[in-house]
């Protein structure tokens, strides 16, 4: 294994918190009862649509009262990113010896570009990112491979030779479809619907801890590349 890749919300970066903040603001402002913290992390990784849903479940999505309402979510996550947002706890040192090994990371995520740019730089991380593919960067979103391909093209490696980590059932399916090693993040936000059996997810690994990736990935790229070296 040659590279590593991530996920971004819920994998590599912990923004829960932000998230929660907002989608609780927004109650508050609307006098709506307050969604539980944890509803609000199982929808993370759904996207906007999902978080501002659980504040107006009776609006349709596409109705344009609930897309005034998505666009004021995101103005308001745009405006402060990176409030109660970092990496995940003991992600810095996985992060670190990478870099140190010359081994590249990065990320393919379904964030949308402006966003996922400005978390990197909110938590300057822009330099040391060899790679950021996003949804305007494709045809196809995860779980179409498409997006990892052109990561391990952008990296000068063949797919197989880069491992994606994920917390989301396409993050795997998009993997495995691109003949990438996965590991499935269980640390991560899982959504309700699917994280009762992580096995049926057929990621090649499973983690539970950032320590627990860490480790795995000492086994499966680290120790591999000081072999080499």
């Amino acid at each position: 294994m040659k590279a590593v890749l991530f996920d971004l919300d819920g994998t590599l970066i912990d923004t829960a918190a932000d998230f929660i903040r907002i989608i609780q603001q927004m109650c508050r402002e609307e006098g709506r009862a307050l969604i539980e913290p944890e509803l609000i992390r199982t929808q993370v990784s759904e996207g906007a649509r999902a978080m501002v849903k659980l504040v107006y479940p009776e609006l349709q999505l596409e109705d344009p009262v609930f897309l005034q309402h998505r666009q004021r979510f995101l103005d308001m996550y745009g405006a402060d990113i990176a409030v109660d947002t970092d990496l995940f706890d003991g992600m810095y040192p996985l992060l670190e010896q990478l870099e140190a090994q010359d081994i590249p990371w990065g990320i393919v995520t379904n964030k949308p570009r402006w966003l996922s740019e400005a978390l990197l730089q909110a938590l300057n991380l822009s330099e040391r990112c060899a790679v950021l593919v996003c949804p305007e960067d494709v045809t196809r979103t995860k779980p179409d491979p498409e997006p990892m391909y052109l990561a391990a093209k952008q990296l000068n490696l063949a797919a197989e030779d880069c491992i994606y980590v994920g917390d989301h059932p396409r993050d795997i399916d998009a993997g495995r479809h691109a003949k990438m090693p996965t590991i499935l993040a269980a640390y991560g936000y899982l959504p309700l619907q699917y994280k009762d059996d992580l096995n049926a997810w057929q990621a090649d690994h499973i983690v539970h801890t950032v320590p627990e990736l860490h480790q795995l990935i000492q086994t499966l790229v680290l120790k591999q590349h000081t072999a080499v070296s």
